[in-house]
């Protein structure tokens, strides 16, 4: 609290400071306006004087703001101009990368990390030689089975054949 109650004073005394030199700034360049006493012509005199004076004021801040402008403009372009020298960005090609989902959990979580993802784990296992004798490879004429399977006799017999397996 001593600390902000000495930073509040210098604060304030600062801009007391400010003050003074800004009213010691304007008594120099600024001559104080006497227009008591002065006739009506004197009175358009003094008017179109000091309406100079601020055109002149004005005309410089033009100037300076054009200056301003055309310097920002500048930059901007040999801001460009660098870049362009320094030659573009060239983007190397990409490689594709294979990495397991373990391995990336592992990246991106860090040691974190416990929970594995081995995913083809839990899946059911099949042979290939179960697959292939359950299904009885039956090579004859289409014909005769189309005939034997049209009618609703034919369709109780798929219907039987789906029901039992072997189907003999």
């Amino acid at each position: 609290s001593l600390m902000l109650a000495k930073a509040k004073e210098e604060w304030e005394q600062e801009i007391v400071d400010k003050q003074s030199e800004k009213e010691r700034y304007l008594s120099e360049r600024i001559a104080p306006l006497h227009t008591s006493g002065l006739s009506l012509s004197q009175l358009q005199d003094l008017c179109r004087e000091l309406h100079e004076k601020v055109e002149i004021v004005d005309e410089e801040r033009y100037d300076i703001e054009a200056k301003c402008n055309h310097n920002t403009r500048e930059i901007k372009d040999l801001k460009i101009k660098v870049l362009d020298l320094r030659g573009k960005f060239k983007r190397p090609p990409l490689r594709r990368v294979r990495v397991s989902a373990d391995a990336m959990l592992r990246a991106l979580l860090g040691s974190k990390h416990k929970v594995s993802m081995d995913l083809r784990a839990n899946l059911k296992s099949v042979k290939k030689e179960d697959t292939e004798k359950e299904r009885p490879v039956e090579v004859g004429d289409w014909r005769k089975n189309v005939e034997a399977m049209s009618g609703m006799e034919g369709r109780k017999k798929m219907f039987d054949a789906a029901k039992s397996p072997t189907g003999q």
